[in-house]
């Protein structure tokens, strides 16, 4: 039997907190944006000097470090993109996420050592054209996301042997499923491919007839109205041997805007999910259940496959609503666990006999009843009622520090 390749795990990085929840629970590489050229300008990315800090800290731990470039500049913007490529490939990035040919052609001239990645807005379906962007310099392809778990396949099959298969398997799917979308640029005059997208398909739309402005008509007889672009999220937690066996390299994680706590668990579960299967892979590998349930336990909306196993029309979109799903919440975060007893800095309010869950590195969560509540005074309380103060309870149990502490959401 040939020897199954550990797929890279890769992982959002939207600042420095969540570049260091990636790099702690496991992920083999980030993916993160500068103050420029990027797909997301809502995070607060890295500037040129916590670039280099990043790209440091992410080599210390044995983790690689992709720039996303991956907007569609025009050429007034192209007069600014050297100087970018020139201090980037200074801090030591390993790779380049490039969309635009224009792009690719200044990172080969001014970046000549840093790895190409072709990002998934090119559209890349079949492998003529991942054989001419490999001609052109490309390491490695980042799928269309149309593609099912079969043409993933073919397109792996009929790329050079030494170029690399990357794919989406978790996170937010746009509606413009490979991200080339003009809705936003339309209605809100925020411009989609340069990072700025305002998400209008994730709105509630009704039908207004011209000579009846004020009356909106349902696309859809629902109360809720109709949420005709809103697609579910992702998660292909439960099929690892199938993306494996197509040839997937990088299993790559959507996020870089999520919050730090979305970072830290899924890309803990994905970590878990890939070594459990690396230690006895089979055709019928399911993860364990915990592993399973850790992707409802962050902000999500409904989940799907995307196209991997067909066509999505009767389960790709979200008709309730344009919200997520909140059923967990952080309680706080680990700031030190001695004598008995763990302080912790308070996010979200939690009380005096409270079962809370420890996210651990690695392993299944823990489950801790919150005994002898103190604040920081040292007084005895009922209630932990003040995002960001610190309180403590009592603990038989070593937690790291940096720990994340969450709670079931009350009804």
């Amino acid at each position: 039997m040939e020897k199954i390749k550990k797929p890279e795990l890769l992982a959002p990085a939207g600042d420095f907190e969540r570049l260091k929840a990636a790099v702690y629970y496991g992920a083999d590489a980030v993916y993160m944006g500068g103050t420029r050229f990027g797909m997301r300008a809502a995070p607060p990315n890295f500037d040129d000097d916590t670039l280099s800090k990043a790209v440091e800290f992410a080599h210390s731990n044995g983790v690689k470090v992709y720039l996303t470039c991956n907007i569609i500049p025009n050429t007034q913007e192209l007069t600014e993109l050297p100087s970018f490529l020139e201090n980037a490939a200074a801090s030591g990035v390993d790779a380049f996420i490039i969309t635009d040919l224009g792009v690719l052609s200044y990172a080969k001239r001014y970046a000549p050592d840093v790895e190409i990645h072709i990002s998934t807005q090119t559209g890349v379906a079949n492998s003529e054209s991942a054989k001419m962007l490999y001609d052109l310099g490309a390491k490695r392809i980042v799928s269309a996301r149309e593609l099912s778990m079969k043409e993933v396949a073919d397109l792996k099959k009929g790329m050079p042997q030494d170029m690399e298969l990357e794919c989406f398997v978790h996170g937010a799917m746009c509606v413009s499923y490979s991200g080339r979308c003009l809705i936003s640029n339309y209605l809100t005059g925020r411009h989609s491919n340069k990072g700025d997208c305002s998400q209008p398909c994730r709105w509630q739309y009704h039908l207004v007839e011209k000579t009846r402005p004020d009356e909106y008509i349902p696309v859809e007889e629902t109360k809720s109205g109709t949420y005709i672009m809103n697609s579910k999220d992702m998660c292909m937690i439960e099929h690892i041997p199938q993306l494996i066996d197509a040839g997937v390299t990088s299993f790559k994680i959507e996020g870089r805007a999520k919050t730090e706590y979305y970072t830290a668990v899924v890309t803990n579960a994905y970590r878990c999910a890939i070594d459990e299967y690396m230690k006895n892979p089979s055709a019928d590998f399911k993860p364990s259940d915990w592993i399973v349930q850790e992707p409802y336990k962050i902000s999500h909306r409904g989940y799907c496959t995307g196209f991997y196993f067909g066509s999505p029309m009767q389960d790709a979109q979200v008709y309730y609503d344009g919200g997520y799903i909140r059923e967990w919440e952080v309680a706080a975060v680990v700031k030190e666990c001695k004598d008995g007893r763990v302080t912790v800095n308070q996010r979200n309010r939690f009380f005096q006999g409270d079962t809370l869950e420890i996210i651990n590195r690695g392993k299944e969560p823990t489950e801790i009843v919150v005994k002898n509540l103190k604040n920081e005074y040292g007084e005895t309380v009922d209630v932990a009622p003040n995002p960001m103060s610190d309180f403590s309870f009592d603990c038989d149990i070593d937690i790291p520090l940096g720990a994340f502490v969450r709670r079931v959401i009350d009804k």
